[in-house]
């Protein structure tokens, strides 16, 4: 099976989430995309964020009409650590390893991610080693070029620049595949919209309008969220 992972804070998960894990359902055939709500993301650790089962409430909500799609406890909380003790970052590869563990020697992992969060990936914990485990796919938008994920990748992992220089006036799109490297990107499939903005906008007293699924909607009002920041 081609299975996909999808990471991220989802505080809250949007139509643009959704967006994406469709569009890549649909060009490899996935058969299964598990949503799986960070805990404590390490660049996002001094940020205040919604309680992690809010988050994953959310993710249930907004893939509950999609088989395809499944939440995921990959990066829950440890419900049993000692009191006071404080939590541990959710590492990428951490999480990869866990999943892969639970899938056949036959199955084709890829990981999805957005192109702005693609442009970190070389600060991420192993990332070379994260490249080896699975095949990433990379939701562009206007402005970025195939040169700029070829310079996004871990150094060992960079192709040279007299390489790269000629991708800098091309749209990132199509295929760039590498020594040890992969990388699909999925173009015509960004949508301008952040959960930055709506949390913003609830705050604000604003309709959501279609930014999000209708249950998330519903939850973020019933459970009183977002109001206060």
């Amino acid at each position: 099976m081609n299975i996909a992972l999808f990471g991220g804070t989802f505080d809250p998960i949007h139509r643009g989430h959704l967006a994406l894990a469709r569009a890549a359902q649909e060009r490899f055939s996935l058969s299964r995309i598990s949503f799986v709500p960070a805990n404590v993301p390490p660049h996002k650790q001094l940020q205040p964020l919604s309680d992690y089962f809010h988050r994953y409430a959310m993710v249930a909500l907004a893939t509950a009409g999609e088989k395809a799609f499944l939440p995921s406890l990959l990066e829950a909380p440890n419900l049993h650590a000692k009191p006071g003790k404080q939590p541990e970052a959710n590492y990428t590869i951490n999480t990869v390893r866990r999943l892969k563990a639970t899938m056949k020697k036959a199955d084709q992992l890829y990981f999805l991610i957005g192109i702005d969060a693609f442009n970190d990936i070389a600060k991420w914990r192993e990332a070379e080693a994260l490249f080896r485990e699975v095949a990433f796919i990379v939701a562009s938008r206007p402005g970025f070029s195939l040169a700029d994920v070829a310079n996004a990748l871990p150094e060992k992992l960079r192709p040279a620049q007299a390489i790269t220089k000629p991708f800098a006036k091309q749209p990132a799109k199509g295929d760039l595949v590498l020594n040890g490297v992969t990388v699909h990107i999925l173009d015509n499939v960004h949508q301008p919209v952040s959960a930055t903005a709506i949390r913003q906008a609830v705050a604000a007293k604003k309709p959501l309008g279609k930014r999000v699924e209708p249950s998330v909607a519903d939850y973020i009002k019933k459970m009183n969220l977002y109001t206060g920041r």
